[in-house]
């Protein structure tokens, strides 16, 4: 019964880490600035 009971403890905090894990990605991708989408490399076409 120990060993059960280390076992679901184990998943549960394992569950709950990957859960704030995720929400934490989430916030630091949210709290970056958005980039500009503008090409750094444009061809111009010749005769059309």
């Amino acid at each position: 019964m120990h060993r059960m009971l280390a076992a679901a403890l184990t998943a549960l905090t394992a569950a709950a880490l990957a859960v704030a894990a995720a929400l934490g990605i989430v916030a630091a991708l949210d709290a970056t600035p958005e980039q500009p989408n503008v090409p750094l490399v444009t061809f111009d076409r010749a005769g059309g």
